[in-house]
């Protein structure tokens, strides 16, 4: 099997999801009874007598690989490879000497935000060198989802997603002068950057592949004046399980607006997210579109033609500026 062993996949499916939380996310575990337990993401969902069901979504099962697939949307190899990296397998029935091995030891590390640098002068200037503007920057830094921090001596700019206490459990860096982005070490893709409406209960959800195209397209709107209140979430790239998780923590969500890349991998991300979404019973209340930037690859690159085609209109005038209070 691609990406996994057929030992591997044994060794996963022998791992039941509540041995699987209790070693790798116990903040999630809620006891409901002598010898049950709800999760604090999905309150219907019921681990007890080693096995699992979740209400809301009509499904259940024994193992937590079923459950990172059925309720978490994962990819099977990612989903192998995820319950491999938890503690809840012992690390003397890991493959030693291979590259599986060493990703999975690389998963397993405690999730630890990058340190922050003294200012995140560099990382502003990177962003609105991106056409982002600081009225879509400020409060992103004011409410620590974006700063500055270094990676192998190298400045990065941090993009940080947290769960619904405010507790940060994702990070992305990505270099300010050079060519680079990685999530740190740890980083829980449920909880992927995100800009939350300004109505906490809006139904409305947009969606990309980075952090850089959810700025941008909160700083097309800001430009544009155009109206929109809608929750922005990043996938931090094409896989589904942030955006899973986050329609599984927002059931108000009626309409979700794909803006992946406009190019043959983001076209058919898109595509493949919806199908999921329509084929799955519990989504069947929301309204799936595909809205791809035009004329651009991705909404940055519509962000800057925008910016450029305004200076030409308007060849004298500066470019905006703003005060971001730090």
């Amino acid at each position: 099997m691609p990406g996994v062993s057929e030992d591997q996949v044994k060794l996963a499916r022998d791992i039941d999801l509540l041995s699987y939380l209790k070693a790798s996310e116990p903040n999630e575990l809620r006891r409901s009874g002598p010898h049950e337990y709800r999760t604090a993401t999905h309150g219907s969902l019921v681990i007890s007598n080693g096995k699992w069901i979740w209400n809301r979504g009509s499904v259940a099962g024994r193992s937590a690989l079923d459950y990172l697939i059925k309720v978490r949307g994962m990819g099977f190899v990612e989903a192998v490879e995820r319950v491999l990296a938890s503690s809840a397998v012992p690390a003397s029935l890991l493959p030693v000497e291979n590259a599986q091995a060493e990703k999975m030891l690389h998963l397993r590390k405690v999730f630890e935000l990058p340190q922050p640098a003294r200012f995140a002068s560099n990382a502003i200037s990177y962003l609105q060198e991106r056409g982002i503007s600081a009225k879509v920057i400020g409060p992103c830094v004011n409410n620590g989802t974006i700063y500055e921090s270094r990676y192998k001596g190298k400045p990065v700019c941090v993009f940080v997603g947290k769960d619904d206490s405010g507790i940060a459990r994702f990070a992305n860096m990505r270099g300010i002068y050079e060519k680079y982005h990685r999530d740190a070490d740890g980083s829980d893709k449920r909880f992927s950057f995100r800009i939350p409406a300004r109505n906490p209960h809006s139904r409305h959800l947009s969606v990309f592949e980075a952090a850089i195209d959810t700025l941008s397209h909160a700083t097309l709107q800001y430009r544009g004046g155009w109206e929109y209140d809608g929750h922005r979430l990043s996938l931090g790239g094409t896989s589904p399980v942030a955006l899973i998780a986050f329609i599984g923590r927002n059931p108000q969500i009626t309409k979700i607006t794909l803006h992946l890349d406009n190019d043959a991998a983001g076209l058919t991300a898109a595509r493949k997210i919806k199908e999921k979404l329509i084929r799955d019973n519990q989504f069947k209340h929301i309204k799936v579109s595909i809205n791809p930037p035009r004329g651009a690859k991705d909404y940055n690159e519509a962000l800057l033609q925008a910016v450029q085609q305004k200076r030409e209109q308007h060849p004298g005038r500066r470019r905006e500026s703003g005060i971001i209070s730090l």
